[in-house]
């Protein structure tokens, strides 16, 4: 096997052995699991774990590479309406083919499918739009971000309880594991050609603004659009009756997971090709090189998918469901957050962010450091949800408050950290929080007779608040421990920084 291949399967295992046997536990212990859903999550498991590997290495090979040679080489041709339409384009097709929206999609029964999809990739589009124009003329991203979210808490008092939670939603899934990589390295490429100071900090950012426009265009939806039967159909939970059917499970599954992402990959894929033949001019060997790093996030991307929407989906409806029927069901919060606390580990995108901001911030802001920070606002938010599912309180109680909080905190808080903060928030909710942690709920609210558009949903969004918060108060950490360390300040690359900011004092990963 590959040193690298094996070294990331390794760092996946890792990630993903926490929440299985926390499943593991819960499923003998305060909710037994039935054997198949058991199997299903099992087999799940080691999908995952493989497919992660897979997916990393493939990020690191290929999808980085090539949205920050796109970046670059467009911001050099130094035609703005080209830069405008190209990001336009972008932004829709990544975001039509984003596998997490697929999932949102399938599971809300508020508005059709393909509605939703194409309101969302369009709100995606805009705001890539949007991000290129705040690094293009330097705009602050906490200005933005205070402006654009007053508006989006403005229509949010005026939109049906039904797209709510669906609009919060789809802002969290749409900055999946196809779109995070590709965009944040877009914005290393934009941002490479400047040079300047402040170009660092403008490379982060992208992500935040991307995960604005579904909020906005799925809220304006609200306004416009009037649903037709939006009843709600419980998850269904296989019966099987062999290892055969079981296996049969995810075999059936595994071409249309397949497919999909050969639909989210295709679109790079062409991109890369034309940067191929008018601009790059790459050497056969480093050609190759982005050719098997396409395959392996192709292989590793379907691996994942099947196992978390086959495996994970339904044991996380069990648990959920079991957990909120026990007549001491308050135990649903504790538990929730523990779940929360380890399940971001294998969120496949979370390892691509925290990797780059190590690497940019010359080791400064280390994975260990992020992936606590990320670790604690987890918590934090299946904390808030599941008090939300057991007492059916509006959204907007714990958005408002939470999103103040954090706007509040960007204009006291390192630029950088807010603009990763806001990054962040994007990236954690991903494939894990649709499949597992949306199912979770959904089936907690179920068993209690809870609502499940206005008590369920948006936890997704959820997840996408608090890291906005636990990355900025990271930030101010850092500004507090560097108020006495000016050098390490200026230079953050420098030891002192790491010592600062790396909770368990090791040194970054080479990459």
């Amino acid at each position: 096997m590959n040193k690298k291949l094996k070294e990331k399967i390794h760092e996946s295992f890792s990630s993903v052995m926490p929440i299985t046997l926390i499943v593991l536990i819960l499923s003998t212990t305060v909710a037994p699991m039935n054997l198949e859903t058991l199997m299903l999550f099992l087999t799940g498991a080691v999908l995952l774990v493989i497919g992660m590997g897979f997916f990393t290495l493939g990020a690191d090979m290929a999808m980085m590479p090539i949205g920050q040679q796109a970046g670059e080489h467009l911001t050099r041709t130094k035609k703005l309406w080209l830069i405008v339409i190209s990001c336009f384009i972008v932004g829709i097709v990544i975001t039509v083919a984003e596998p997490d929206l697929q999932v949102l999609a399938r599971q809300t029964p508020a508005v059709p499918d393909l509605v939703l999809i194409l309101t969302v990739a369009v709100g995606v589009g805009l705001f890539l739009v949007l991000s290129f124009l705040r690094i293009f003329f330097r705009w602050k991203l906490s200005t933005l971000l205070l402006l654009f979210y007053a508006v989006i808490f403005v229509l949010a008092f005026w939109v049906p309880d039904s797209f709510l939670a669906v609009a919060f939603d789809s802002g969290g899934v749409t900055t999946g594991p196809i779109t995070v990589p590709f965009i944040m390295a877009l914005g290393l490429g934009l941002t490479a050609v400047r040079g300047d100071k402040g170009a660092e900090d403008d490379s982060f950012g992208l992500v935040a603004l991307c995960s604005i426009g579904p909020i906005l265009s799925v809220l304006i939806l609200g306004l416009l659009y009037n649903p037709s039967g939006s009843g709600y159909t419980p998850l269904e939970i296989p019966v099987l009756l062999s290892t055969k059917e079981l296996f049969g499970e995810f075999g059936h599954a595994f071409p249309d997971y397949t497919k999909e992402v050969l639909l989210a990959l295709t679109p790079i894929f062409v991109l890369f090709l034309l940067l191929q033949a008018f601009f790059l001019k790459l050497r056969r060997r480093q050609l190759i090189k982005i050719l098997i790093g396409l395959l392996y996030t192709l292989i590793g991307l379907t691996m994942f998918l099947t196992g978390v929407n086959v495996g994970f989906m339904p044991a996380g409806y069990y648990l959920g469901g079991q957990i909120a029927q026990l007549s001491y069901n308050w135990i649903l919060i504790p538990l929730a957050m523990v779940i929360g606390f380890y399940i971001v580990k294998a969120e496949p995108a979370v390892l691509v962010l925290n990797k780059q901001v190590e690497n940019i911030s010359g080791g400064a802001i280390s994975q260990r450091a992020m992936m606590v920070s990320l670790s604690i606002g987890m918590a934090a938010s299946l904390g808030l949800s599941m008090t939300r599912v057991l007492t059916g309180l509006s959204i907007l109680w714990f958005l408002i408050p939470g999103y103040g909080l954090a706007l509040g905190l960007s204009f006291v808080t390192p630029p950088i950290f807010t603009a990763i903060a806001f990054d962040s928030g994007g990236v954690a909710s991903g494939p894990m929080t649709a499949t597992f942690l949306l199912p979770f709920a959904m089936g907690a609210c179920d068993a209690v007779g809870g609502n499940i558009l206005t008590d369920a949903f948006g936890i997704v969004a959820m997840v996408a608040m608090t890291p906005l918060i636990t990355i900025q108060l990271l930030g101010l950490l850092y500004r507090l421990k560097t108020r006495d360390h000016p050098a390490a300040e200026a230079e953050t690359s420098t030891e002192t920084e790491d010592e600062i900011i790396d909770f368990h004092q090791e040194e970054p990963e080479n990459v």
